[in-house]
């Protein structure tokens, strides 16, 4: 600010209005947040904003929940402090913005946590009572850190994953799903993870490098006659082979067909090592990598090679493997690396199972000896007990002296990878019940959906809000190319699949749905637990129950956040949902969750009543370190939250995620935080200015009439009201950061460095009560009640804090933003080219200053030459021009051109004012005053309306 920084005289300090305020320059954060969130808890703040808002426009924020193990992570802080700041700024935009959160409770991770502290001998009774009340410790301690940070919520109703209300409502919406008809059991291979125990869903798999060893594997041909004649050839001399190319080596000894292109030409290519069949347009490539010479005999279309029988490499090794491979016609075979040939093992690979399905095999006729924990069957051919990783080499090595391996190189590539483990995963063969995306029949379908689950995901995606957009085309892409969503896991820490199969048949008990209503009203009443204590006889009776076996399997934990809003919902509206089913007006996570919680909602959402659970989703990045760098433990470049909320106070935490581009990743350490305590400085100062300058206002008595404001007050109230629609703008699109960095330009242009720097001479030296230093007051009373509003949703320790200063016992968020009264939008104008004209003068002051002829603006002199328009608008201000300048004296002519000419003042300096005036000592009994300050401390008060 330009104003001078030398006190005045001690006689007429006291005579001079100065800013005062209980409102500290240091917020002191980290010591003074705890007690206002103690204040907030024993006031009952959140039911209070309920009751301010009772029959407002509903706002729901729908909470995903966060994984109850272990403390928060600095990504935690950034998710929820986002969630509050939506839900604060959509309160305060006068809707019920209402937020309850949750716990995601069931699951390995706790399972896994269980067993390292007591061993993995535990009975499902001991897992489930454990894993509860671990659970429940996580939950105290996240919540608690989660409060620390000034979120606003429901905690006192706050809702997880393994409450048993909400364990029963996922049963009852598993039953609403069957009877929609998507649900159904199947052999089908799945992802699944060694170390889980269990089947993975599409959601739970990331992909990552590994290395792993190619093989090329020759299986004999057990038909050369067939196999000539595909060829046109009259007969086959000697052996001959097709060589298949695989990644993996542990699916070798299950082989039970082969698969070629229909639409591909092979070649029959004489070597050394016998006939071998290939892929036209790699024989080249091919011999070169088996180190062989040869030439084509002949070629074919893959077409006329379907059916014929080829003899597993390992035939005549061992009586075990003596079967048959047959050629399956296949479009997945391509010539694009390899051979043109993939094997195929109908357990482990999903193209592989439906070719050979499709092709007549039996599921009883699969073969599946990798068992759950990674290890082939004890009794197994060669391999039996060893972990099929392991067992690689043994393999390459059985292939190799068995006459039948070509070739093997390492190499690395993209695999997938348990979510949890960061092990890398197999599709497994198993009994599993899966959700159906595409047409099909379902178990006990009675209500059967219009559409298939793929069509109305794909319909409700395209009538839903993306923040950023972005994201539309990510969950888009994932529905589109999912497969069969597999819903069963075979743990013990979860929401059970309540069915009992037939020991024989496998098929469902036949009163099944009535099993469902009854195990969800048990569940309501004990927990799972109580399902699990449940016998077969007491829900089957004595007739039925010994031909049946109750299910073991749970339901997979994204079907446990997935149904979130079909039983937390719900409870959200007092009078009940009148859409047709419960719908949030956000979701808001980190982009992965397009593959996790989005997309398992979406799907349940589309399940069970044909549209999206959500209106918008918001998608953040993940927090990184200032080189990029994701924080981890591992890599020690993580901050903290706990830490910074002790050092620096939650404040400072809350002003950097809103000050970040969350679209992106989120960048923090040490250096970026000292560069927004530096921010919220400068906002604070701002604001205590504001809160100075005003204490002795009270609106109701002094707040001055909307015609009687002098201009520029009336041009900072619109520009105040030109502001808040910006920001306005951007709340509603649920961005903060240009918030954030408007409000600091606003604070220091605006305000700090124009109309502030322009007001503190009237604020300080009229009369304390007259109309100029009251209309002062009124617009900044104004502005001090919506910049509070502004900065609330983010600064909202703060904001609380200032808004009890300013005389209010409720809080800040029981209000709306402000509306302005008194603001002159025609101003704008105006004042934008005055303060354009003002810049170029304090530049030529400046230039002055620097020769040292005058020291503060005040003692210049200024001399303006300016065109007509430009003159105009000086002139219109009369006397009270120098004012807007902060000089002593001015003049304005007219002039071709826009000039400044700077001269030191002559006059004598005000010890009061420190305006440089010719009537300083006018007075005898004030010699040291001018008459502008006699007037406003002994007579009626100068004479100023416009600024």
């Amino acid at each position: 600010m330009n104003a001078p920084t030398e006190k005045p005289s001690p006689e007429y300090r006291q005579t001079l209005n100065l800013p005062d305020t209980p409102f500290p320059m240091r917020g002191d954060l980290a010591k003074r947040e705890p007690a206002w969130l103690q204040q907030w808890q024993d006031d009952g703040l959140y039911k209070r904003l309920r009751d301010a808002r009772r029959g407002a426009p509903l706002f729901v924020l729908h909470d995903g929940p966060p994984y109850a193990n272990g403390a928060i992570h600095m990504g935690h802080a950034v998710n929820k402090v986002l969630k509050d700041m939506i839900v604060k700024a959509r309160q305060l935009a006068g809707f019920d913005a209402q937020y309850v959160p949750g716990w995601d409770c069931h699951g390995l991770p706790i399972e896994n946590a269980i067993e390292k502290a007591h061993g993995r001998g535990l009975s499902r009774d001991e897992m489930q009572a454990k894993s509860r009340a671990y659970a429940t410790e996580q939950i105290a301690l996240q919540m608690k850190d989660f409060q620390r940070l000034g979120v606003l919520g429901d905690w006192a109703h706050r809702y997880a994953t393994m409450d048993p209300a909400n364990e029963a409502g996922e049963i009852r919406a598993f039953k609403r799903v069957i009877e929609r008809g998507f649900v159904y059991r199947g052999l089908k291979p799945v992802y699944w993870c060694f170390d889980c125990g269990s089947s993975l869903a599409e959601f739970e798999i990331e992909y990552a490098d590994k290395k792993s060893q190619t093989l090329d594997v020759a299986f004999l041909c057990a038909e050369p006659d067939k196999l000539a004649a595909a060829f046109g050839l009259p007969e086959i001399v000697g052996e001959a082979f097709a060589v298949i190319w695989t990644t993996t080596a542990w699916t070798i000894p299950a082989n039970q067909a082969l698969n070629l292109n229909p639409q591909i030409e092979y070649a029959l290519v004489h070597t050394e090592r016998g006939q071998l069949i290939l892929a036209a347009s790699l024989v080249e490539a091919c011999l070169k990598r088996y180190g062989l010479t040869g030439h084509v005999v002949a070629t074919t279309p893959g077409e006329k090679l379907g059916g014929i029988h080829f003899r597993h490499p390992l035939a005549h090794v061992h009586a075990g493997y003596d079967r048959l491979s047959p050629v399956y016609l296949a479009d997945y075979a391509t010539a694009d690396d390899g051979t043109g040939i993939v094997h195929s093992s109908p357990a482990y690979g999903l193209d592989d199972f439906n070719s050979c399905v499709a092709h007549g095999l039996a599921y009883d006729d699969i073969l599946n000896p990798v068992q759950g924990h990674g290890r082939y069957a004890e009794d197994f051919p060669l391999f039996g007990g060893l972990n099929i990783w392991k067992a690689v080499p043994q393999i390459i090595d059985t292939l190799r002296d068995a006459g039948r391996l070509m070739a093997t190189e390492a190499i690395t590539h993209s695999y997938p990878h348990c979510w949890r483990h960061k092990s890398p995963v197999i599709y497994r063969a198993a009994a599993q019940w899966f959700v159906r995306m595409d047409e099909g029949e379902g178990v006990f379908t009675t209500d059967k959906a219009p559409k298939t689950l793929r069509q109305m995901a794909l319909e409700a995606i395209d009538h839903t809000g993306f923040y950023p957009e972005n994201g539309r085309a990510r969950l888009r892409d994932m529905i589109a190319n999912r497969p069969d969503w597999c819903i069963s896991r075979q743990r013990s820490w979860g929401v059970p699949l309540p069915f009992f199969l037939h020991k024989d048949t496998g098929e469902l008990h036949p009163r099944t749905m009535q099993i469902l209503d009854q195990a969800a009203d048990i569940v309501e009443a004990g927990g799972i637990e109580a399902w699990s204590r449940v016998t077969t006889e007491e829900i089957l009776g004595a007739e039925d129950a010994p031909h049946y076996t109750k299910s073991s399997d749970i339901l997979e934990v994204w079907f446990d956040s997935g149904s979130t809003f079909w039983h937390v919902l719900r409870g959200q509206h007092p009078e009940g949902w009148h859409r047709e089913g419960p719908e949030a007006d956000l979701y808001l996570e980190g982009h992965d969750q397009h593959r996790g919680w989005f997309h398992s909602s979406l799907l349940l959402a589309c399940a069970l009543y044909g549209r999206a659970p959500y209106r918008g989703l918001l998608t953040h990045g993940f927090t990184v370190d200032s080189q990029g760098r994701k924080m981890s433990k591992s890599l020690g470049n993580g901050i903290e939250p706990q830490k910074v909320s002790s050092t620096l106070g939650a404040e400072i935490i809350r002003l950097w995620v809103a000050a970040s581009d969350y679209s992106g990743d989120i960048a923090g350490d040490d250096k970026i935080l000292a560069r927004v305590v530096d921010a919220y400085r400068r906002i604070r100062n701002t604001l205590r200015f504001l809160l100075a300058n005003t204490s002795d206002f009270d609106p109701k008595t002094d707040a001055v009439p909307a015609d009687q404001l002098f201009e520029i007050d009336r041009w900072a109230l619109a520009r105040s009201a030109e502001f808040q629609a910006e920001i306005l703008k951007h709340y509603e699109v649920y961005e903060f950061h240009p918030v954030v960095a408007k409000l600091q330009v606003f604070c220091s242009e605006d305000l700090g460095a124009f109309y502030l720097d322009v007001l503190k001479d009237r604020l300080y030296t009229s009369a304390p009560k007259s109309l100029a230093r009251r209309s002062a007051q009124t617009a900044l009373w104004q502005i001090t009640q919506a910049m509070l509003r502004w900065m609330a949703p983010f600064l909202s320790f703060t904001a609380e804090e200032a808004w009890k200063l300013v005389g209010h016992t409720e809080s800040i968020f029981t209000e709306t933003y402000w509306n302005f009264d008194g603001e002159d939008v025609a101003l704008l104008p105006k004042w934008a080219r005055l303060r354009e004209i003002r810049e170029l003068a304090n530049k030529e002051i400046e230039a002055v200053r620097g020769t040292g002829a005058v020291g503060s603006s005040l003692q210049a002199t200024l001399a303006i030459g300016a065109p007509p328009e430009d003159l105009a608008l000086l002139q219109s201000l009369g006397e009270d021009l120098k004012f807007v300048f902060i000089v002593s004296a001015l003049s304005v002519s007219s002039a071709e051109a826009l000039s400044v000419t700077v001269t030191p003042s002559t006059a004598t300096k005000c010890e009061r004012c420190w305006h440089w005036r010719d009537d300083v000592g006018h007075d005898a009994a004030h010699p040291g005053l001018c008459r502008r300050c006699t007037d406003n401390l002994h007579g009626a008060g100068e004479a100023r309306v416009h600024a």
